[in-house]
């Protein structure tokens, strides 16, 4: 665009002092024309440098995911070709799924077996209650009959008493006596007998009263309310089952694989240090860097343009998203020690800027690290934003051009 600028101006003095000689041709008018063309060009594009920055660094960043497995053991297959396209959910690989399968059938063995052993808490926890409640009737049964053998035995001690006082006077018969006696001797013993009996129903009652709480404490250890064991044994059979499931390993978005070292017969574990492959994503995002002293008339919605080597004479249309107002110098790393610059203060660093494409190049495929140069036009100066975007259009025709000398 220069160029093109200059060769007007020197068709323009060259048709008006040589062709017309509208203006004479001396000393003074060529320093006039030399001069002109250096201030006007200086100004312009220090102008541009402000009010349409542009950088030759321009670069499209991809998320790349380190694929790890999420468990251990032998890969029986590697479903993904490397640097070919995967939606996400499409397998990438398999892990032999055999030890987890089983663990899988013994804890569904476990739960079975603790699901009985609830039902049969529960029975037992009824049984017990029966008991209990028996135990409860034989006491009421036992105190009642200790009553009533209490009560003839105090009649029967009376009727001793009078045939004593009867036999002592004269006035009773000694065999009325000794038949009272005996009497007395029966219903004392069956009074031992009754207390006895209760005693036994009470001691029953204690030992079913001490059973029922038992399974009780047995069966109030619950868990979302169900049996503490069940409950257990059913997390260990999900997280199994979750191992299991992470035997096959998927793609985690659209995107491919590069870097594919994975084989048929390779044991492979959850360690992040060594991922089992690299994934890259489809989704990108675009970065300008610019100076530090040509973002003060940027602001986040203002018209972007970029051209990058991977698609020549190519020209995308953007927006700015944001600027990262944020560097690695602006960090400080934490230390006992003072920060050190060096011996000479560390040069101002670029402020990268993030850009929004345009949609309608959602279908172009952004290559991760491509390259290129773009620019940024303000809301101010619009008239002279068209010099801007005819450099990098042809900037943009440049780079079909291969200069290499082999």
């Amino acid at each position: 665009m220069d160029a093109i600028i200059l060769a007007v101006y020197a068709f323009l003095v060259w048709f008006i002092f040589i062709k017309k000689k509208w203006l004479p041709w001396n000393t003074t008018s060529q320093v006039i024309v030399v001069i002109i063309p250096i201030v006007g060009m200086t100004i312009l594009i220090m102008l541009l440098n402000v009010f349409a920055p542009s950088t030759a660094d321009v670069r499209v960043i991809k998320y790349v995911v380190n694929v790890v497995p999420q468990v251990k053991g032998k890969v029986i297959e590697v479903a993904v070709e490397p640097n070919r396209p995967v939606k996400k959910g499409d397998v990438l690989f398999r892990i032999d799924p055999t030890p987890y399968q089983l663990q899988v059938n013994a804890l569904e063995a476990q739960l079975a077996n603790a699901v009985g052993t609830s039902k049969e808490l529960e029975e037992q926890s009824a049984g017990a209650q029966a008991q209990v409640a028996q135990a409860t009737a034989a006491i009421e049964q036992a105190t009642a009959r200790v009553r009533e053998v209490s009560a003839r035995t105090e009649l029967a001690r009376l009727r001793v008493a009078q045939n004593r006082e009867l036999v002592a006077t004269g006035a009773g018969n000694k065999f009325d006596l000794e038949q009272a006696e005996t009497t007395l001797k029966e219903l004392e013993g069956q009074l031992d007998g009754a207390r006895s009996s209760e005693a036994q129903a009470r001691a029953a009652q204690v030992q079913a009263s001490a059973s029922q709480r038992q399974v009780a404490q047995r069966l109030g250890a619950k868990s979302n309310g169900e049996f503490a064991q069940v409950a257990q044994v059913r997390a260990q059979l999900e997280n199994a089952k979750w191992e299991l499931a992470q035997t096959t390993v998927t793609a985690p978005a659209n995107g491919y694989a590069i870097n594919v070292q994975l084989r048929p017969g390779t044991m492979t574990a959850a360690f992040p240090i060594t991922p089992a492959l690299t994934f890259v994503e489809d989704e990108y995002q675009v970065i300008a860097l610019f100076g530090q002293n040509e973002l003060h008339q940027v602001a986040p919605g203002n018209l972007a343009e970029i051209t990058l080597r991977t698609h020549p004479g190519e020209v995308l249309k953007a927006t700015v998203d944001s600027i990262v107002w944020a560097q690695g110098q602006g960090q400080v790393a934490m230390s006992n020690t003072l920060p050190t610059t060096g011996m000479q203060p560390l040069p101002p660093n670029r402020f990268p800027v993030k850009l929004a494409i345009d949609p309608k190049h959602k279908d172009l495929f952004l290559a991760a690290g491509a390259a290129g140069e773009g620019a940024i036009y303000t809301d101010h100066a619009k008239a002279i934003h068209v010099i801007r975007m005819v450099i990098l259009r042809v900037g943009a025709k440049v780079n079909y051009l291969v200069l290499k000398l082999h």
